[in-house]
């Protein structure tokens, strides 16, 4: 188990992508950090992936409030005491037209997307830099490479990603803590299991694989970036995406 007895923090994770990444780090042996918005989702993610033979722990966190974060740091530290692995996952959408886009909806993407990033990398990387070790793993996505028509906040927050990823791994380099991207593609999620199926071809036709990806695909690429594997990249974005942003 190439990540046995190490311990990752994957935020956003009470369901979809996230909880596919901790589900697929708890079978390699890492210790699991479950955190969302949802505490009954975290806690029962967390149950489930102690089913997998590991310690799991599940924690309600808002991750745009600094404090909240620093909290959960501290909890982590008392019963695991250290941080290997950090995957900043939680992310929202929320929709329309620039013309149409209310503030409030800028304002709540930038501030989960990408300062909840801000925020969770500047806590654990307390922790890290103490250990002169770790891998940080952010989940931006190909609209902040591509952009797309209606989601002028969500590709900045992803696009920012990206750039924050480049600056911190430069940052922590010498101390042996790598800062890593991927940006998924067209994932089947509950999400998009509602879209049209118009909307269903109209993607599939953009994709040169022609499926579109699934879960494990980008948490088998997390899995890649969080092994001994990965130790000479940094700062670089993986694309999960089935050809669909070359």
């Amino acid at each position: 188990m190439i990540l046995k007895d190490k311990v990752a923090l994957i935020t956003g994770s009470g369901r979809g992508i996230g909880r596919e990444i901790a589900e697929t780090m708890a079978k390699e042996g890492a210790n699991i950090v479950i955190c969302d918005v949802n505490e009954e989702s975290a806690v029962q993610t967390a149950q489930d992936i102690e089913s997998l033979g590991v310690q799991a722990l599940g924690v309600k966190v808002d991750v745009t409030n600094l404090a909240d974060v620093e909290n959960l740091i501290n909890k982590i530290l008392d019963k695991f005491k250290r941080i290997d692995i950090l995957v900043n996952n939680a992310g929202i959408t929320k929709d329309n037209l620039l013309l149409r886009m209310k503030e409030s909806d800028w304002d709540a993407v930038l501030s989960v997307n990408l300062k909840g990033v801000f925020n969770c990398t500047k806590a654990v990387s307390k922790v890290m830099l103490k250990q002169q070790q770790g891998k940080i793993i952010n989940i931006a996505s190909i609209i902040g490479i591509m952009g797309n028509p209606g989601q002028a906040n969500y590709a900045a927050s992803k696009a920012g990603i990206i750039g924050f990823t480049k600056s911190v791994a430069r940052e922590f380099a010498s101390r042996n803590i790598t800062v890593n991207a991927v940006a998924p593609g067209y994932i089947k999620t509950e999400m998009t299991d509602k879209l049209p199926e118009e909307v269903k071809n109209q993607m599939l036709g953009l994709i040169p694989l022609k499926r579109m990806g699934s879960t494990k695909d980008v948490a088998n690429a997390c899995l890649f970036l969080a092994s001994p594997d990965s130790d000479y990249i940094t700062g670089q974005t993986i694309v999960v995406d089935g050809g669909m942003a070359m």
